[in-house]
């Protein structure tokens, strides 16, 4: 070992060792002759001091080095002066005095700076990063302090997980990564068989048919942390080809089981291994019909109230057009009391009424409360005993601005969820130190539009239908509803799953009703011989690793926690990947490319 102590562990204790570290020039500074270098390594800095008068020769070594170079120091530690003890560093208190220092290796000078500039904090230096630059030499950036810290969260997080499960009698087997392909949703990653010609194998979506085939087996407590693979457009809390989940399956659970179990985990790990708070213990458990209706959205972000309410019945007959026509025609008026929000201006309110425009709304109406009356272009419609009526249905006070989405139920609904998350990121309801967790249950089985005039899962193919909804199967589908559970964090949906159909005749009834072929059917011929040969019941749940840190580490942008992320369209520019191949490679897979036209290019 070149190393004897790392450049984050040394303290006061160990003065007048003689120690040797080595690590990257964090910084260099020339001080009347003698010569500082801040070294670091993973584990932090520690402060070099080189003499020109005790040690010529390390000093020239040492006035030779610029930032990043890489170093092995010799020396022996001291304590500083009290009035030179830097109390960020954990190695504050002592300085190497260097006896010996030697390049191991020079560095160009980065593409941008890995230490963070005098009075410069990590989130601007990352904010005045072209994210470009920063995927091309990804190992520099996570040189950062920042990055490496996420980095290390996850290695953490991983450890803890799969120490948990053990604990918990659970087994982890991993799953085949070159698998078939299966008419399961998203597109496949394809991948050209050399043995077998015209023939493909697929990258796994994810290892949802392995693992149900595992309980079929026996193994009753499965988990994996599993890579899935789905070539899809990027979004910024999805990666758009390769992400991890924490791939949970158990034989003759309900699904009472699988959320308690998940809800034990991810308490200890938040509790252990962040400093953060729980809002609510145990999480709260909302059915899809209470969230959609209370929030708007299956994800509702629970750090902060402004819960949608509805006030049809109170405007139903009042002269505001807009008010009554929508209920006249079947639609609904519903409303959001947003406290404190009366220092909004004007411009301010404009922008909210365009921003639930791109869900659909036409507009938005609202009522501002001050302590002297109401202000608003409505007003003069409602009258004073309704305005003042409404008010108090929806808790009104000064200070507050009520703001009202009208029309079809749908849009109405999806306007004022996208509108109450914006009004907790303007006010400043969404505490970054909270972890509101939350389950969502009962969802319906199929989705509220038929696609191709079939029937499309909420969930997936695989989620087991509500014993007591099954008859519906054969005469209003729609109104079943399942053992489907999403997993929320602050907003976010970080794991869904569901107790699975375990019978061939549910399986093929579902089939059925989503308008799969036999051609497609044969693609789960497997599947359905496995349920013929004593399934047990079971079901599981995957929350997203990737997608959890994120939330977990306060970023918006899931590459921030992902070691090589894609950019956003999807390449990796470190490697410089996808590429071409040579022709002799593509021969060998029986593969024979088009020419791309421009147009397509």
């Amino acid at each position: 070992m070149l190393r004897t102590h790392t450049c984050g562990e040394l303290t006061a204790k160990d003065e007048g060792k003689d120690v040797t570290v080595c690590g990257w020039v964090h910084r260099r500074r020339d001080h009347g002759g003698l010569i500082f270098i801040d070294l670091r390594d993973r584990y932090g800095l520690t402060q070099l001091t080189i003499n020109p008068i005790k040690n010529k020769r390390a000093w020239k070594t040492a006035d030779a080095v610029r930032s990043e170079y890489v170093l092995i120091a010799r020396g022996t530690v001291v304590k500083r002066p009290a009035t030179m003890v830097n109390k960020k560093l954990k190695t504050g208190a002592i300085e190497i005095e260097v006896s010996d220092v030697t390049i191991l290796n020079a560095a160009k000078t980065p593409p941008f700076e890995i230490a963070l500039k005098v009075g410069e904090d990590a989130v601007t230096q990352a904010r005045n990063l072209n994210e470009e630059v920063r995927m091309k030499y990804r190992y520099l950036d996570l040189r950062r302090e920042m990055i490496r810290e996420k980095i290390e969260m996850r290695s953490r997080a991983i450890r803890f997980i799969r120490e948990f499960m053990w604990k918990e009698g659970f087994q982890e087997i991993e799953t085949p990564i070159l698998t078939k392909s299966t008419p399961e949703g998203a597109r496949d990653f394809l991948v050209p068989s050399r043995l077998h010609p015209g023939q493909f194998y697929a990258l796994p979506q994810s290892p949802q048919q392995y693992k149900q085939l595992l309980m079929v087996a026996g193994f009753d407590k499965y988990f994996q942390i599993a890579p899935c693979f789905r070539d899809e457009d990027p979004r910024i809390d999805r990666s758009p080809d390769q992400f991890y989940q924490l791939d949970i399956e158990q034989s003759f659970a309900e699904q009472n089981d699988v959320l308690d179990l998940v809800e034990r985990l991810f308490t200890s790990l938040v509790e252990k291994l962040t400093t953060k708070r729980i809002l609510k213990k145990p999480w709260p458990r909302l059915t899809y019909d209470e969230a959609m209706e209370k929030y708007g959205v299956d994800k509702p972000d629970l750090r902060f109230g402004l819960e949608i309410q509805h006030v049809s019945d109170l405007v139903k007959d009042c002269h505001f057009q807009v008010f009554s026509d929508a209920v006249a025609r079947g639609g609904v008026v519903k409303a959001i009391c947003a406290k404190g929000a009366a220092v909004f201006s004007r411009a301010q309110i404009d922008e909210l009424t365009e921003f639930v425009k791109k869900s659909g709304a036409k507009g938005l109406a609202y009522l501002v409360v001050e302590k002297g009356g109401v202000k608003s272009p409505i007003a003069k419609f409602l009258g004073d005993e309704l305005t003042k009526l409404l008010l108090k249905s929806v808790g009104a006070k000064a200070g507050d601005i009520v703001f009202f989405g009208a029309g079809d139920k749908r849009v109405v609904r999806d306007s004022l969820g996208a509108l109450r998350n914006e009004l907790g990121r303007r006010l400043g309801l969404k505490d970054p130190n909270l972890c509101a967790f939350a389950f969502v249950v009962d969802f319906p089985l199929f989705e509220e539009d038929k696609h191709d005039g079939h029937y499309a899962p909420m969930h997936h193919m695989f989620t087991r239908p509500k014993e007591e909804d099954v008859p519906l199967l054969e005469t209003n589908p729609h109104m079943v509803k399942s053992y489907q559970h999403d997993m929320v964090l602050n907003g976010v949906e970080v794991g869904g799953g569901s107790i699975r159909i375990y019978d061939r005749t549910t399986q093929e009834k579902i089939f059925e009703l989503i308008g799969f072929t036999d051609e497609q059917r044969s693609y789960f011929h497997h599947m359905l011989e496995a349920f013929e040969y004593g399934a047990p019941p079971h079901g599981g749940i995957a929350p997203g690793v990737d997608r959890f840190l994120m939330v977990l580490m306060n970023e918006d942008n899931i590459r921030e926690v992902m070691p090589f992320p894609k950019t956003g369209d999807v390449r990796e520019l470190m490697m410089d990947s996808p590429s071409t191949v040579d022709e002799q490679q593509l021969k060998d897979v029986h593969i024979c490319v088009s020419p791309v036209s421009k147009s397509t290019s």
